[in-house]
């Protein structure tokens, strides 16, 4: 740390890390955080948070994406609040499930029916073996950069073009059923469909790659992916758990006018809640209703989490918060190109005003993985911890999410606080 750098207060932080280590491997209960600042936090409320040293910070991680609408939104826990003092899971239906799921299914438009899970990893495996129930078929294409979950499946790692395991202990061969390509280029789809197409039970993607790099699909791509998928019978899955209800309330299809046949919502449908969906045609989705196709839980559809989707979608759908979440970002987009500029660092900012990713390198844009992984992650993964120190709260690998309670005053804070960290520590 620079001698110039404030320092923040982390004793109580400091102390709580040296005892998770002892009984939580890494210190963490999800290795995304490894690699993350040793900070532990006693409350969030809308766009800040507090650690337990007492330094605030203006959040864009938002737990990574789920709070949409800001930490502990008042509406969304009363609401789940007085749900849960009638009970919380009865090994059985309730009525606020219903009402979830039929409000998923208005507010997005396009879907028939949904499965409520709890997480996204969940739903695409509940998406696969739909799809496979359905066509017959075993295998499915998929691209690289496109995070489906941590499951031995689908969890990949790709490096100069290779595609295979990400972690040890995972079974290579698992991976075996899923075929990589390069995503935003529709004619090697058209390739391999037209070679294999009678293998292929699903293509599955991210409708814009916000998992990693925040690259929105080329002008025709998805409607191109459409026609192909008709063509040859394989069912569209569009992965939505981060973009879904934050690109828009109709989620991807209302963002780019492409209709899946199955989606995986999450995140910011439940306003920070544990909640995952899988929305699709009756006609699909009507075979888990048979039992023909299993997919359980003993959580699934739980009290609270069908009133946090309902909640959340309440707010969303009353006063939509899409035009000022776009104004904050753009305006927090313009000020971080202005500050780079300023100390000469050569940051690159793409994607759209709710979600877009910051790396170091080339201006130009990015339009696929490769592209993405030519960038300086390690630098960028610098400056992130250098911005924890001045009290901007961003991932290591480079998304920013903006939420409805971001406003001028984060906006004033987040720039002074970067302005602050460019000049006494330069990454």
């Amino acid at each position: 740390m620079s001698l110039l750098a404030k320092p923040r207060p982390q004793q109580r932080s400091d102390e709580l890390r040296e005892r998770a280590l002892r009984r939580i491997p890494g210190g963490v209960n999800s290795n995304v955080r490894l690699t993350a600042p040793g900070i532990f936090f006693a409350r969030g409320r809308g766009a800040w948070l507090w650690d337990v040293d007492g330094n605030d910070y203006v959040d864009y991680l938002l737990g990574q994406g789920p709070n949409f609408l800001g930490h502990a939104h008042p509406e969304v826990n009363a609401a789940i609040a007085h749900a849960c003092e009638r009970g919380m899971v009865y090994g059985a239906q309730h009525a606020l499930e219903v009402e979830a799921a039929e409000r998923l299914c208005a507010v997005l438009g396009w879907p028939e029916m949904v499965r409520i899970g709890l997480s996204g990893t969940e739903m695409v495996q509940a998406a696969l073996r739909l799809v496979r129930a359905t066509t017959g078929r075993r295998r499915f294409v998929r691209f690289e950069g496109h995070y489906h979950g941590w499951l031995d499946n689908v969890l990949l790692a790709t490096v100069d073009g290779r595609s295979g395991p990400a972690s040890a202990g995972q079974v290579a061969d698992y991976l075996d059923d899923g075929l990589v390509l390069p995503w935003n280029d529709a004619e090697v789809l058209a390739a391999l469909l037209a070679e294999r197409g009678d293998e292929i039970a699903a293509v599955i993607m991210e409708p814009m790659m916000l998992n990693a790099g925040a690259i929105p699909p080329r002008a025709g791509y998805l409607e191109r992916v459409r026609e192909l998928c008709d063509a040859y019978g394989v069912v569209l899955v569009f992965d939505e758990v981060i973009c879904g209800f934050r690109l828009a309330l109709g989620g991807a299809s209302e963002a780019f006018g492409v209709t899946p046949d199955l989606a995986v919502y999450g995140k910011a449908m439940a306003g920070g809640w544990p909640v995952a969906a899988l929305a699709g045609r009756a006609d699909l989705m009507d075979r888990f209703g048979t039992g023909e196709v299993s997919h359980a839980g003993t959580f699934n559809g739980s009290v609270m989490a069908a009133a946090a989707v309902v909640a959340t979608l309440d707010v969303l759908t009353r006063e939509p918060p899409y035009d000022r979440v776009e104004a904050h970002g753009s305006a927090l987009i313009s000020g971080l190109r202005e500050l780079a500029a300023a100390h000469d660092l050569p940051l690159r900012i793409q994607g759209r005003p709710v979600a877009f990713h910051a790396s170091f390198g080339d201006p130009g844009p990015v339009s696929d993985y490769r592209e993405l992984q030519a960038r300086d992650a390690g630098r960028y993964a610098q400056l992130a911890r250098t911005l924890a120190r001045h009290g901007v709260w961003v991932a290591g690998r480079g998304v920013w999410y903006v939420s409805a309670a971001h406003g001028q005053d984060e906006l004033t804070a987040v720039l002074d606080r970067v302005e602050s960290a460019l000049t006494r520590e330069r990454p």
